[in-house]
């Protein structure tokens, strides 16, 4: 039964850290080891009918959203080309950005706050419009039930007088966007920035300058290629793709291949929530008022092309008359509290997979220690030791049992020599022996298992906060979320990984007796190449479980047996 017992156990360990190893790998930007993945398929410029030149060279999508009461698409009409085409650059104290003067679409987005991992010197870019990546935020028009044409996306617009720069001392400026008219109608749009803010306002005025009322419908969307950003991981809470949110259904998420499949499931209405893409560390997000139905809508754009967007019917608007529908866009990354304080339910595009429950709380904790504490570093190591207290009771009944069966292995060694030729006596004799020293072979397993969720929620958590880049610990770890420049940490763990297992009783079976010890040296290998903060995090529960599996040991007088 324990041979049974600890190969099993070694066999779930092996596979696990398997897994873990090939998924480290991808995000690393490297091929899987053990089980190799399809080459992703390289974002191309779209070649369908309805694409137009953008300034660098590209092609913008006319993404065509179908849902509702919609009866033409953006980017159907025509693009006016009267107007000059440029880019207009803006620049807050936390963002640079890009708006294409055809549409007044967002094509890029920097964040001057976050380091480019992969690029030297460079920041983080999320959305853009280039050769390797096309990711835009869209707004426009397309008409309702009864007809007509609209200014969408691709129609020419006119940048208003005002400021580009959020200068010192300024907490807010506006930049506005006027469309030339399309049978009559125009359409204003103004991006409010604000400072130390990754949201912007983005307000839509229509203006109705024909002579007869119209009725309108605006969209707004996400167009995105499906590829997976450098060095991201497939696994759990790396998840990279569209994403819904309403009050009725909450979170819900589905790949690029499941709207290439028509099998992408969501709310197709609602009054309530909003639309996003999602990636590792960074989000972005279109969001409308409460209480304001909006057609909600995920479809194939083009080879390898993407849309996610919502559709909003405007009431009929008079001759001479004006509608205006407050939106707000969101772009950044996805620190937790302030994603909740923007919109309740937009902190769930830090996506812990079927580990929120465990995980949210235990991110709540590990925030609030880092107020206390002021390093992330030091706040994993109080989590750890706050979770260590927590389940001191069980860990100290699995290292019992694993004491006791430490005890009785000389007799087990003994007993396995002498009855080698009859496996039956073998096993019998084993189990007088556990009845007689009251040890049960499988004691410090449940333990050990109630508490496995809970790390591994951990273990998500810390790969999963963006706060953790560029977040300096002690001395030579400048960044918890970049391995151990010099190898400290992983060289320190894998001695506390021996440690640990000079503790644990010894199998009988001399294969096993070896790969206890092999196996551990093996995989401490991968620490190497893990983030600081993980590895952090492994060491501090290592030397915890040691402290109390020594001191148990030293108790029952098992220590060096």
């Amino acid at each position: 039964m324990n041979d049974i017992r600890r190969t099993i156990l070694w066999v779930i360990f092996g596979f696990s850290m398997v897994l873990l190893w090939d998924q480290w790998q991808i995000y690393n930007g490297h091929k899987p080891t053990f089980f190799p993945t399809p080459p992703k398929v390289e974002a191309t410029a779209p070649t369908a009918a309805g694409t137009t030149p953008a300034a660098n060279g590209s092609s913008v999508p006319a993404a065509a959203p179908v849902a509702g009461q919609v009866t033409s698409v953006p980017g159907s009409a025509q693009a006016n080309t009267a107007a000059p085409r440029e880019l207009i650059e803006v620049r807050t104290d936390v963002l640079k950005l890009s708006f294409d003067s055809e549409g007044a679409s967002l094509v890029r987005t920097e964040f001057l706050k976050h380091e480019d991992a992969h690029r030297q010197g460079a920041n983080v870019v999320l959305l853009d419009e280039s050769k390797e990546r096309v990711y835009l935020a869209q707004t426009g028009l397309i008409a309702g039930p009864a007809g007509g044409h609209f200014p969408t996306h691709k129609t020419a617009m006119r940048v208003l007088a005002g400021e580009r720069t959020l200068k010192d001392g300024q907490d807010s400026m506006s930049l506005q966007f006027e469309s030339l008219a399309v049978d009559g109608v125009k359409l204003l749009k103004t991006y409010t920035f604000k400072r130390g803010a990754y949201d912007m306002g983005v307000k839509h005025e229509v203006v109705n300058g024909s002579n007869a009322p119209v009725a309108p419908q605006l969209y707004l969307q996400l167009v995105r290629d499906g590829n997976k950003p450098e060095g991201e991981s497939s696994f759990y809470s790396t998840f990279t793709g569209p994403a819904v949110y309403t009050g009725a259904k909450k979170y819900q998420k589905f790949e690029f291949t499941d709207i290439e499949k028509g099998k992408a499931e969501f709310e197709k209405q609602s009054n309530d929530g909003y639309i996003a893409m999602v990636q590792h560390y960074f989000a972005s997000a279109w969001l409308l008022p409460d209480n304001l139905r909006r057609d909600l809508f995920a479809r194939k754009v083009d080879q390898n092309l993407f849309a996610v967007g919502m559709i909003v019917p405007l009431e009929p608007i008079a001759p001479g008359a004006k509608k205006e529908v407050q939106a707000s866009f969101f772009a950044g990354p996805q620190e937790e509290h302030k994603l909740e304080a923007l919109y309740p339910g937009l902190e769930l595009v830090k996506d812990y997979g079927w580990l929120t429950i465990l995980a949210k709380p235990l991110y709540w904790l590990l925030d609030k220690l880092n107020g206390y504490l002021h390093n992330w570093g030091w706040s994993i190591v109080a989590l750890v030791v706050l979770l260590k207290i927590a389940f001191y009771w069980l860990n100290a009944q699995a290292y019992r049992s694993m004491a006791k069966m430490k005890a009785v292995n000389p007799r087990i060694m003994e007993m396995r020599e002498r009855l080698k030729d009859n496996p039956q006596q073998m096993q019998m004799e084993m189990m007088k022996i556990y009845r007689e020293e009251k040890v049960n072979p499988m004691g410090g397993c449940l333990p050990i298992a109630i508490q496995i969720p809970v790390f591994i929620a951990l273990y998500w958590v810390l790969l999963s906060t963006v706060e953790m880049r560029n977040a300096p610990w002690i001395g030579w770890v400048h960044d918890l979320a970049a391995p151990d420049p010099f190898f400290i940490l992983p060289v320190l763990m894998t001695l506390s990984t021996l440690l640990q297992t000079w503790l644990n009783p010894t199998p009988p079976d001399p294969m096993q007796a070896k790969l206890m010890w092999i196996m551990p040296m093996a995989f401490s290998v991968m620490f190497f190449f893990f983030p600081a903060g993980l590895v952090l995090y492994w060491l501090t529960n290592n030397i915890l479980s040691i402290a109390q599996q020594w001191l148990i040991n030293k108790q029952l007088g098992v220590l060096g047996r």
